[in-house]
């Protein structure tokens, strides 16, 4: 008996780590779609049904577009998602985020009581091209009385390639938190 429960579990991992997987590839893709804009951006969030995998809603960061320091792709997707649920809450929800959530994005991710955030490149990777708040989610999320898993870094690599394109660069360099226009 021991060993079908254990066996069942191993399955289980496996088919959230798929999917897991398999999300924060579509949050990448979706992202990635922006470096062709006129206003390109790394950030993105998607939200989904922690058991069904149900998508319910993503979004990018829109801080140039909205001229709103808070416009963070995970803040956008907590307001979205709510409002689409009639509801403050999001518990029974996972976000993948394409980097690390911010100390101000992941107070939201708890406020919003998600199950669970996962997340692509690292506050560190981001902070190589703009400002950032060098405080990791895990510590916010373990500072907290609310309870809300991170899970970290997944898919990191990839998720980096959308600081490092071309057009994102160029982008980097005329954002007022980019780390080349505030170090001269």
């Amino acid at each position: 008996m021991v060993n079908w429960d254990m066996a069942q579990s191993a399955k289980m991992a496996a088919r959230g780590a798929a999917l897991d997987q398999e999300r924060m590839r579509e949050i990448y893709q979706f992202t990635a779609r922006s470096l062709e804009t006129v206003r390109p951006v790394p950030f993105g969030a998607l939200i989904v049904n922690t058991q069904t995998g149900e998508r319910l809603m993503r979004a990018t960061n829109a801080v140039m577009r909205e001229n709103d320091p808070s416009a963070h792709a995970e803040t956008r997707t907590v307001r979205l998602a709510c409002k689409k649920l009639k509801q403050p809450s999001l518990a029974g929800y996972t976000m993948y985020s394409t980097c690390e959530p911010c100390a101000m994005c992941m107070a939201s991710a708890l406020w919003a009581r998600l199950d669970r955030v996962v997340f692509g490149a690292t506050i560190g990777d981001a902070k190589r091209h703009v400002l950032q708040i060098h405080i990791p989610a895990k510590e916010v999320a373990r500072r907290s009385d609310m309870r809300c898993v991170v899970e970290g870094p997944l898919l990191r690599e990839l998720c980096n390639t959308l600081f490092t394109h071309p057009n994102m660069q160029k982008a980097f360099r005329s954002w007022s938190t980019s780390k080349a226009k505030t170090s001269k």
